[in-house]
């Protein structure tokens, strides 16, 4: 087989965003619109696609596997010398960072749009991960915009066949060239990681109840996206699990209509099922899986930065820690600082980074970073380059069984002992571009400006100083590149603060995300609802952002 040359014209926006590129499926579907953003991403392939070997899999969304047959089809017109294939295309992200490590692979290319919904009139998802497994730096995904904008022609074997719905090795000649592909069971690698990392005979005795204690009982969500075969395979089969307690654990083209972000609004019925007091643990994953949401019994809710800072706490009761030691912690930005107390008292560097799991990697291949963040549901350590949904349960697990207690009193011994940083963030989804922009704008004029300094703000009986602000940016301590405007911070007297960013992990459209956060001490009110708590520093930033007047959004989509 030879490859041929296709003559193409650039298409405008193929800048891939904090993790990849993100967009309708109807976009994908435009004529050689994929074609040329794959072609785009080999271009960038360091130090070359030609003789690469590359991991491919996404998370069963609608299109995946018309992706996957494209990019099989230029990568093999481009001298890529073997894909790694998941079975019909299934890689969970955390899977694809996996494999990529241990195969020692040039890199990965990940289908997913992550939390967005799925379907023929939803979104679609192309990003590159690089060798360390994670993904790619912005040196990277600059040079793939670039290319995008110049492309005139992609190289394709069209008449390439083959089948992904079975494992094993095919070969193809092309160019006289052999070309390999090895579709792998998409499961068992990850698995291995996990059973090296956790003591899976401690959480199966916690699972099954042992020395007169009785099964400890979870539910956990997949919400139709890739995680179902881990699931099934990890907390069914090797954890003895009940088998109805893992639900919506086959992956659809559409997530059955669900939309795939586990939070407290979308992953709803099993709040709802939580609340019925029958299972200690509740847990959801995202479309691709690097997303987690954990609830404890009667659906308490574990903040995602309450969720890093307790683990943070007790990473010495994991295996891998004991044996590869607890180096630094890191949270993005926008996350609340509960994990900033407990590097403090372990004596461990903390650091602060813009939103993207990109930005940790640097950190964790210099060997200064174990364990790290997001609010927005991630969380993970240095095993791989990606978050883990499946890695956070399985870390909780372990920390359950060797405490012995129950979610919330983990949770609310560590307040005791740590004090709480109240958290929230409120959603604003799909608002149009140029009013959210403006909002951005002005507000940035408006608490940058000096004589704003000082001055009260006062709602109820809660009284706010205004202290500083700044646009976040963020210079690599590993390799000086810096990044700005990650994000408006406005910071108070009493150590209160809220941020503004607009997320670039839509396809559409802008989401503004207001984040607010304050810290109670130990011996303080420390059990309050946190949107009551919150409630007066939320309004505040409503009055000094104008939000409604800009965007005409009184209520917020999502509350977490």
């Amino acid at each position: 087989m030879e490859p041929v040359l296709v003559q193409t014209k650039p298409y405008e926006g193929q800048k891939p965003g904090t993790s990849g590129l993100r967009k309708a499926v109807k976009v994908f579907q435009q004529p050689n619109y994929t074609e040329n953003f794959v072609q785009a991403v080999l271009g960038a392939v360091q130090p070359s696609a030609t003789g690469s070997t590359l991991v491919v899999g996404g998370d069963g969304r609608f299109f995946c596997a018309e992706a996957v047959d494209v990019i099989i089809k230029i990568a093999a017109a481009n001298g890529v010398k073997k894909l790694i294939v998941g079975h019909k295309g299934i890689l969970s992200t955390p899977a694809v960072s996996c494999i990529i490590r241990k195969y020692n692979a040039t890199g990965g290319i990940v289908l997913t749009a992550s939390h967005n919904p799925g379907g023929p009139d939803n979104d679609f998802g192309i990003k590159y991960n690089t060798a360390n497994g994670g993904p790619a730096p912005e040196s990277v995904t600059d040079a793939i915009y670039e290319l995008t904008k110049t492309i005139s022609s992609y190289s394709i074997v069209p008449d390439l066949k083959c089948s992904i719905d079975y494992c094993g090795f095919q070969y193809f000649q092309v160019s006289g060239k052999e070309f390999e592909i090895e579709v792998i069971d998409s499961v068992v690698d990850y698995l291995q990681l996990m059973k090296s990392i956790f003591d899976f005979d401690v959480i199966r005795k916690l699972i099954q109840g042992s020395n007169n204690k009785a099964p400890f009982n979870i539910l956990i969500d997949s919400m139709n996206g890739v995680t179902g075969p881990y699931v099934k395979k990890i907390f069914i089969e090797e954890l003895c699990a009940p088998s109805n307690n893992a639900i919506n654990v086959i992956p659809l083209t559409d997530f059955g209509g669900i939309h795939p972000d586990p939070n407290l609004t979308y992953a709803s019925g099993l709040v709802k099922s939580l609340q019925e007091g029958e299972y200690d643990l509740g847990a959801a994953f995202d479309g691709d899986g690097d997303r987690n949401m954990i609830l404890g019994k009667k659906a308490f809710f574990i903040n995602p930065s309450d969720s890093l800072a307790v683990l943070a706490n007790n990473l010495e009761c994991i295996p891998y820690f004991k044996v590869n030691g607890i180096r630094g912690f890191a949270r993005s930005m926008p996350t609340g600082a509960a994990v900033d107390r407990v590097a403090a008292k372990l004596g461990k560097e903390i650091f602060e980074v813009p939103t993207g799991w990109k930005f940790f990697g640097n950190l964790m291949d210099a060997g200064r970073l174990s364990l790290c963040g997001e609010e927005s549901f991630g969380t993970g350590s240095d095993h791989i380059r990606e978050k883990d949904g499946i890695w956070a349960v399985l870390a909780w697990l372990s920390v359950l069984a060797n405490s012995g207690e129950s979610v919330e009193t983990i949770l609310t011994n560590h307040w005791k002992t740590f004090g709480r940083n109240y958290f929230t963030r409120y959603d604003y989804e799909n608002c149009d571009s140029e009013p959210s922009n403006q909002l951005m704008s002005d507000l940035e004029k408006k608490v940058t400006d000096p004589a704003i300094k000082g001055q009260k703000f006062i709602y109820g009986s809660k009284v706010y100083i205004f202290k500083q602000a700044d646009n976040f940016e963020y210079c690599d301590p590993i390799d000086k590149s810096v990044t700005k405007k990650q994000g408006i911070r406005v910071l108070f007297e009493d150590g209160s603060r809220f941020v503004f960013r607009l997320s670039g992990t839509g396809s559409s459209g802008a989401t503004i995300r207001l984040y607010a956060e304050s810290y109670e001490p130990p011996t303080s009110n420390i059990l309050e609802d946190a949107q009551v708590a919150l409630n007066p520093l939320v309004q505040i930033a409503l009055e000094i952002s104008k939000l409604v007047q800009f965007t005409g959004r009184t209520s917020p989509t999502v509350i977490t």
